[in-house]
């Protein structure tokens, strides 16, 4: 149905349209029904190309096209080997190329169903949580605060409902929505505007308060999102930072690829090699040398990095985040369900007419446990004031105990406090007051106001109508609501300022043992409530937080509480936690109200000894972050409210709850804890510094084996040599080089060095001088070892044949596995890496040796790179040569160690200042 359709009719008449009971919903016979005729709820995409399509489409690539070219003169010139052995390399360049693309693909894929959006809709009567592309046209939704609409619906009742429709029509102000039909002329052909349409909810929107029940009347592409999909779907999803420092690397290093294949190609015909040998050499080192593998590998290495931390329950939404996370310096994170269980427990009550509290026993959400007054059981039908307590708090209650398996645990839908309730209710013999009261208003509960409150109506004895409020919420706020409240003499005393301050002095007492006060009242007059007690609650910490708080605080990670929790209750749980050391230890806790009053100057100052912030309300979270970015910390903040959205955004790493978080939270969010436990955030900080440095090892392991090969070439060309290389052999090279065995860098297992280091700099180069340092150290030694079996093997008889090459061939490929292996870490010596700590690293290094077996006793593989097979001796010289490289590559890392030890530095561009080289440095900060 269209939205002006649907906006300009009565409830009644979209429901009948719709073929619905709005009490019952669906049957789950109508819903197959409809989706089979309307298909899933969601987004339509391109056709996809198959897989013979992309693996052709790899043949488009210009240096492929020239190799190609290449082949087709040497047809021509019947030279048909050379065309057969390079028709045959280019299938295998590209189709490793096709399978690395393929792999990104996937691995992209993967990230869309990690986190499904579902929503509440009401099927035979019942109502259901079910995902968002399972919604069908005639469903009807239960919207509450926090959803995300999941398709286009007319309003058939409203409580308050507002919605978010920024990402429809760019308005920031929340919209009001009601159940009224509109009545809006348009000229003909136009469509109502979405702004105009206040009865009907859409797509894509977020429910920001109260609650609602709408008819869905769209879906999928029918939506105004759909309508709005079909214009964008054409749009690329922008790149990462590091993706596009990677773009621009290997645009500057193709440019001086070319520039040295130019004048070595060019020096080559000079000194007199024949046209269409230079030209082939000159494809096959562009085809080596330029690093177009860089950016599929950031993407799988991201990509892969977030499916692991997916296993670890932890979701990241977008790639960028990713990089982020190894750069966070400071995470705010919500006490509530992140730090604690979120899993109240009704512990003490206080009630004004007694002198001693009333303790509860129990665990957790078990219906078993006594209430004792001074030792003796008490039960609610035997106290009138503890009956009045509990049933107020019962009546100002949206939650619902879950059945449990006998002897099991009731789960609770809605709220841990408001289920806490329920169960203490439960533990003093009280039934569901719910059942004989009639709901008539609501005030929800929200972060500004502190407090809840409900209107309820009943029948007395008399079979008289009465109506009654009640409230619950912070004692501050409630005891200011309040006029009287019944004394220890069983009399009604008026609420003064001495009784205020007693019951506050209660309440603080109860808070500083790190108990979550509810105070209660109820009146028949909103201006005269009754107060009727307190309700102390204890929300333990969650098992292996205390470790992860003091791993992120040694790794140089601020870990700060922020919580809605008065200063006692904070204090007492920050010091459980260690994340307060108390003011002695110049740790500070500044409440929300401080935090205010305050400039930005102050604010900014406050910043380095801050700790805990309590008695916060979302907007202040936003100050904090911003604070906090101002004095150069790159942030990470927790949230799970509708009102911690904005918070979320402007934090470097925006991180929702997934168990209780609302879904306004998760979608501005860029990473969803599965858990909702803070200790989950430390392997995903973890996680986000070793994909940084396994990239940056692909990157040093990519550039010198690049480098090698072109100085290898370029010194034979220079010095009159022939060429130790030829084009099939180089084509293989680059294989190797962009292939398995250079992807497996990127999933190296976290190094326990790097988890201990602290946050890098978000704006460090990823080329810094100490990797330009280990990239040209191996070249050189690459090099000297290549060019020494060359040169050995070509003064025996003047001249290079298939031995000289194959010689030069195997050793460049031996130190081209022994490089990979050294670069698996940026400073352990060879000893000290796992060998069987990265088992696709050892799969992809046994199937290129495996490959360069092939070649070289493979006659068929002979003939295409014009080698021989070597003896077993050769091979053992061969590999004594290259393990050279695992020596220079120790004493390196040993050196550099020592070096960042005494200069007290992380070492990042501290590698050419072993060599004293300043000018050098320079060069790398250059590129």
């Amino acid at each position: 149905m269209e939205t002006a359709s649907a906006s300009q009719m009565m409830p009644e008449e979209v429901l009948h349209a719709m073929d619905v009971i709005a009490s019952e919903g669906l049957s789950s016979e109508r819903v197959f029904q409809l989706r089979d005729r309307h298909g899933r709820n969601e987004m339509e995409k391109e056709p996809e190309e198959t897989l013979v399509q992309k693996f052709f489409g790899q043949f488009k690539d210009p240096m492929i096209l020239l190799l190609l070219a290449s082949a087709g003169v040497s047809l021509l010139l019947r030279q048909f080997d050379d065309a057969i052995s390079i028709t045959l390399a280019v299938i295998i360049v590209s189709t490793v190329a096709f399978v690395q693309e393929y792999r990104s693909e996937q691995a992209l894929a993967a990230l869309e169903d990690l986190v499904p959006p579902r929503t509440n809709v009401l099927r035979s009567g019942v109502v259901i949580n079910v995902e968002a592309k399972d919604v069908v046209p005639g469903d009807i939704f239960e919207l509450v605060s926090g959803d995300l609409v999941a398709a286009d619906a007319r309003v058939i009742s409203s409580n308050g409902l507002m919605t978010d429709e920024s990402s429809l029509t760019g308005e920031s102000n929340p919209c009001t929505k009601k159940a009224d039909r509109i009545d809006v002329l348009t000229k003909s052909g136009e469509k109502v505007a979405i702004a105009e349409c206040s009865n009907m909810v859409f797509m894509g929107t977020l429910v920001t308060a109260g609650n609602a029940r709408a008819v869905v009347t769209a879906t999928g592409m029918q939506t105004e999102f759909g309508t709005t999909f079909a214009e964008l779907r054409d749009m690329e999803d922008p790149k990462t930072p590091l993706q596009l420092k990677m773009d621009e690397l290997g645009k500057s290093l193709s440019i001086m690829s070319f520039g040295v294949i130019g004048l070595i190609s060019l020096i080559g015909y000079l000194r007199g090699r024949s046209l269409l040998s230079m030209f082939q050499i000159g494809v096959s080192l562009a085809v080596a040398a330029i690093p177009e593998g860089l950016p599929i590998c950031v993407t799988v290495t991201l990509a892969l990095g977030v499916i692991r931390m997916a296993k670890r329950k932890a979701i990241v939404k977008k790639l960028p985040a990713v990089e982020a996370l190894g750069c966070t310096n400071a995470i705010c994170v919500d006490k509530t369900g992140t730090l604690t269980q979120n899993r109240q427990v009704v512990t003490e009550i206080f009630l004004p007419s007694e002198r001693a509290k009333i303790d509860v026993t129990g665990v957790g959400y078990h219906l078993e446990g006594t209430l004792t007054l001074e030792n003796a059981p008490i039960t609610a039908e035997r106290h009138g004031g503890l009956r009045r307590l509990l049933e107020a708090a019962y009546l100002c209650n949206n939650a619902q105990l879950k059945g449990a398996a006998k002897g099991g645990e009731p789960g609770v839908i809605g709220q841990s406090t408001e289920g806490a309730i329920l169960v203490v209710a439960t533990k003093a013999g009280m039934t569901d007051p719910r059942l004989r009261w009639q709901r008539i208003k609501e005030e929800p509960f929200s972060s500004e106001k502190k407090k809840m409150m409900v209107s309820c109506r009943t029948s007395n004895s008399f079979g008289e109508s009465v109506v009654e409020h009640f409230m619950k919420g912070a004692p501050d706020f409630i005891l200011e609501k309040c006029t009287h409240f019944v004394s220890l003499s069983g009399e009604p005393r008026r609420m003064d300022a001495g009784s205020t301050s007693e019951i506050s002095s209660i309440a603080k007492e109860m808070g500083s043992r790190g108990l979550r006060v509810l105070a209660v009242a109820r009146g028949v007059e909103v201006s005269r409530l009754e107060f009727v007690g307190l309700l102390g609650m204890r929300d333990p910490p969650k098992s292996g937080v205390k470790e992860a708080v003091e791993v992120m605080r040694k790794s140089g990670v601020r870990v700060i509480m922020v919580t809605g929790d008065a200063y006692e209750t904070a204090i007492s749980i920050g010091s459980d936690l260690k994340i307060y050391d108390g003011d002695a230890s110049g740790h500070r806790a500044v409440s929300g109200g401080e935090l205010e009053g305050m400039s930005e100057v102050e604010r900014e100052q406050l910043m380095r000894d801050v700790t805990i912030f309590y008695r916060l309300s979302p907007r202040h979270k936003r100050l904090i972050v911003k604070a906090l970015q101002t004095t150069g910390h790159v942030v990470g903040m927790t949230g799970d409210g509708v009102n911690d959205s904005s918070a979320l955004k402007a934090a470097e790493i925006g991180v929702a709850m997934g168990l209780h978080g609302t879904e306004v939270a998760k979608e501005a969010a860029d990473m969803v804890l599965l858990d909702d436990n803070f200790s989950t955030i430390l392997p995903a900080v973890e996680e986000g510094k070793a994909i940084y440095y396994n990239i940056k090892n692909f990157l040093t392991f990519q550039l010198s084996t690049s480098v090698a090969a072109l100085s290898l070439i370029s010194f034979s060309t220079l010095f009159g040599y022939a060429n130790p290389l030829n084009a099939m052999q180089i084509l293989w090279i680059n294989i190797i080089m962009d292939g398995p065995p250079a992807q497996s860098l990127g999933v190296e297992p976290v190094d326990e060095m790097v988890r201990k280091r602290p946050p890098r700099d978000l704006r460090e180069p990823i080329v810094t001088s100490k990797l330009l340092f280990r990239v040209l150290t191996t070249a050189l030694l690459v090099v000297a070892g290549t060019l020494h079996v060359f040169l050995t093997e070509y003064a025996e008889d003047q001249q290079v044949t298939n031995r000289e090459t194959t010689m030069t061939f195997t050793v460049f490929v031996a130190f081209d596995m022994v490089n990979a292996y050294c670069c698996r870490s940026e400073s352990k010596p060879f000893w000290q890496l796992p060998v069987f700590g990265n088992h696709m690293f050892l799969g992809a290094v046994g199937f290129s040796v495996l490959g360069q077996l092939a070649v070289i006793y493979v006659p068929f593989f002979q003939r295409i790179f014009q080698t021989e097979a070597l003896t077993m001796g050769d091979l053992l010289y061969v590999c004594s040569i290259a393990s050279l490289l695992l020596l220079l590559d120790a004493v390196r890392k040993i050196m550099q160690r020592r070096y960042d030890s005494t200069s007290g530095g992380t070492g990042s561009n501290s590698g050419l200042a072993l060599l004293g080289g300043p000018r050098v440095k320079v060069a790398a900060d250059l590129v």
